[in-house]
């Protein structure tokens, strides 16, 4: 079963710069895209940015476009989530997941990690 593991959260201030990386198992047809989901106590999951594997295509949310970056490295089985300019408003719980097919819905997405903390302070 393919596995992904997040990691690089923590409690920074506004302004402040954060790179999540995510690790999966395995890449396959199933592992098509990437993506990154957040979600802060009391409200619904929100997609944050997504990329393809093969094209490198990338996709963002509105809130976060000029300030988040996703890549990947295909060699480390690794996806990146590079945030500046945090602010409080992202603060929540990232979520790394993966499914074959592009989307913006967490709905369409088959494997999820365990999630890493974001606290980012005023």
């Amino acid at each position: 079963q393919v596995q992904l593991v997040e990691s690089g959260g923590g409690l920074v201030q506004a302004g402040a710069s954060l790179r999540l990386s995510c690790v999966v198992s395995e890449r396959t047809f199933g592992t098509y895209v990437m993506a990154w989901f957040r979600q802060a106590p009391g409200k619904e999951r929100e997609f944050v940015a997504a990329i393809t594997w093969s094209t490198s295509r990338t996709w963002y949310v509105d809130s976060v476009k000029g300030r988040f970056t996703i890549s990947r490295d295909n060699a480390k089985n690794t996806v990146y989530l590079q945030m500046n300019s945090l602010n409080p408003e992202d603060t929540a719980v990232y979520y790394c997941a993966s499914g074959k097919t592009d989307s913006s819905s967490y709905r369409l997405y088959n494997y999820w990690g365990q999630g890493t903390q974001v606290t980012v302070s005023s």
